[in-house]
């Protein structure tokens, strides 16, 4: 099985509580002279206290277009992305010279050289370091990234992958775009990053974490256009159906289910649920389709309220804290769940 080494989480440098934002969001979304109860009964509903991003406010209020967001993308997530590795790797007690693979997820923005590149320069990681960069997962990114590295050390079980998630979803929200959707989003989404280091089952000594079992990804039909991007002059333009919490609770017992009997497990068994916060009516949908105790979500719950979705990084955010705020007891059943664009859904089963 494959062993996680240590998981390292970074934040945006600019804090600021909830109503700023709001403030913020309500000069550059709504045309002059509309009323903001929607927009403020949107950002209250987020249950959401603060978020880090990226930028000082008052810049998104002058960024303009694209290729403008884009290069701040590419310059923040290769910084970013950098120190998150590298503090990964001093927990896991290896260099940059240990990594056979890396590993890269983001959907805030687009680079080529992709992001990983960068950061493989930047730190000095080997001239035959292997390298897979993955747009378009979404928030079900940081899980199937994990997924992605038990796929490669299964097979070379000596060797070392780090994962990188990188989203700075500030960079996305429309000038300009009074969208129910837009609104949302711009209530909800923060900027962060995650890095992940994992060693295969032939690789002793590391720091150790939970290993993972086994791996399933879900692909649901007919629901491609319930999350996503529309592609603009302007950039990133969000689809949020309302529908998410609907089509959570049709898929995801059976899933889960599913997954776990495979294992000769139920729901009852796992010890603790790593989930990615994808927003109150989410996680609520969550914890009825799974009939989840009370306080079974407790980690993801403060996640969201603290700094708010992250998308491919939150769930790596929120597995970080599960080891550090409450352990569950060595040997039992975990799972990491989250889900994305597709409309998909990633399981990772882990064993503590």
């Amino acid at each position: 099985m494959t062993r996680i080494a240590a998981v390292h989480g970074a934040l945006a440098p600019h804090r600021h509580d909830q109503c700023e934002i709001t403030d913020m969001v309500a000069r550059t979304c709504l045309p002059a002279g509309t009323e903001r109860g929607v927009l403020d009964r949107l950002h209250r509903g987020a249950r959401v206290i603060a978020r880090h991003m990226t930028l000082p406010l008052e810049r998104y209020e002058v960024l303009d277009g694209f290729g403008a967001a884009n290069d701040v993308f590419i310059q923040a997530a290769t910084d970013m992305g950098a120190k998150a590795v590298r503090e990964a790797l001093r927990l896991a007690g290896l260099s940059a010279t240990d990594v056979d693979m890396l590993i890269f997820t983001s959907v805030t923005g687009i680079a080529a050289p992709s992001i990983d590149a960068r950061v493989a320069g930047r730190l000095g990681l080997r001239p035959d370091v292997k390298r897979l960069p993955m747009f378009g997962l979404g928030c079900a990114g940081g899980a199937a990234g994990l997924s992605r590295a038990h796929d490669y050390l299964l097979g070379r079980p000596d060797q070392v992958a780090v994962l990188l998630s990188v989203e700075l979803c500030s960079l996305t929200f429309q000038r300009d775009d009074a969208s129910l959707a837009n609104m949302v989003a711009t209530g909800l989404f923060g900027d962060g990053a995650a890095a992940v280091v994992a060693c295969g089952a032939r690789r002793d000594g590391e720091a150790g974490g939970p290993t993972i079992v086994d791996t399933r990804s879900r692909l649901y039909p007919e629901s491609g256009r319930v999350m996503g991007w529309e592609i603009r002059s302007s950039g990133f333009q969000v689809v949020l159906d309302p529908e998410i919490p609907d089509v959570v609770r049709r898929h995801l017992a059976d899933d889960v289910e599913g997954f776990l009997g495979d294992h000769g497990l139920k729901p009852k068994d796992v010890s603790a649920w790593v989930c990615h916060p994808g927003g109150p009516r989410v996680l609520e949908a969550v914890g009825e389709a799974l009939d989840l105790p009370d306080g079974a979500l407790d980690v993801t719950w403060r996640h969201l309220a603290d700094v708010g979705n992250l998308s491919s990084s939150s769930v790596l955010h929120v597995l970080r804290d599960t080891l550090a705020t409450r352990r569950p007891p060595a040997g039992t059943p975990g799972l990491l769940l989250a889900m994305g664009p597709g409309f998909a859904c990633e399981l990772v089963l882990l064993r503590w």
